[in-house]
């Protein structure tokens, strides 16, 4: 959890915890702003104490909630970066109203592209490149499981990368397979619009702003899944890229 922690470590203004939602596919806390982040929980429903703080989270500031949350398993992971989320300072003058897999598109036409998680439109994306390598966990039919990602991510000239790899820390052992010059996004709802991340080797962040924070905790609380979230509103996807002419240069260098 040490990217999530550095993260934390650049928010300077606590805020109170105004609401905290739990949904089956999205976690989402209000404080400074409304928070996105996946839902991931192992077990079901418990009868004894688990010794935790849960019944009582919105008596927590949101800075001592982050750190709760980072400080368990994975479904307080979900919840700390939703916290994160809810504290990071966004300026709407570094971000663009375009689609990470809308960029990758752009970007990626004749390249090896690697993409760690099934995410919906991904035809388009694959129409465009050289090849589209597609690893999961648990892999669909025409996916690569997780492990052929030791011999396809070095291959890749793009690595698009789901942000629940900061929920289950899998991060930072994928970054460690990207080889030297190659374009690494991450992406999903959940990604931090920090540029603490640009420092660890991310290119371009593609994540999610919270517009409408009634509509939004109505789609968690009902268990929205991506696309329903997306259709019903409330949510702007946008990208943060650290720097647009340097990525063109290294793909035209791969060719």
């Amino acid at each position: 959890m040490d990217i999530l922690e550095n993260i934390l470590k650049t928010v300077k203004e606590d805020a109170p915890v105004q609401e905290v939602r739990r949904g089956l596919s999205w976690t989402a806390v209000v404080s400074r702003r409304c928070g996105l982040a996946s839902t991931m929980a192992q077990g079901g429903c418990s009868h004894e104490d688990g010794g935790g703080l849960e019944g009582n989270l919105t008596e927590m500031s949101a800075l001592g909630l982050a750190r709760y949350g980072l400080s368990g398993g994975m479904a307080r992971a979900s919840l700390g970066l939703a916290v994160i989320n809810s504290l990071i300072d966004v300026d709407p003058n570094r971000y663009s109203d375009v689609e990470g897999l809308k960029l990758v598109k752009d970007l990626g036409k004749g390249k090896n592209i690697s993409v760690i998680g099934h995410f919906p439109y991904l035809d388009a994306l694959a129409r465009e490149a050289k090849n589209l390598w597609i690893i999961e966990k648990r892999p669909r039919v025409g996916d690569y499981p997780e492990e052929s990602g030791n011999d396809l991510i070095p291959q890749s000239d793009i690595v698009v990368i789901s942000s629940t790899t900061l929920i289950n820390d899998t991060l930072p052992g994928i970054l460690k397979l990207c080889r030297t010059g190659s374009v690494k996004m991450l992406l999903g709802p959940s990604t931090p619009l920090s540029e603490v991340l640009f420092d660890y080797g991310i290119d371009m962040l593609a994540g999610s702003v919270v517009t409408e924070k009634d509509v939004v905790l109505k789609s968690v609380s009902e268990g929205a899944s991506f696309l329903q979230l997306k259709k019903n509103g409330g949510v702007r996807f946008v990208s943060i890229i650290r720097d647009y002419d340097d990525i063109v240069r290294r793909l035209a260098g791969a060719e």
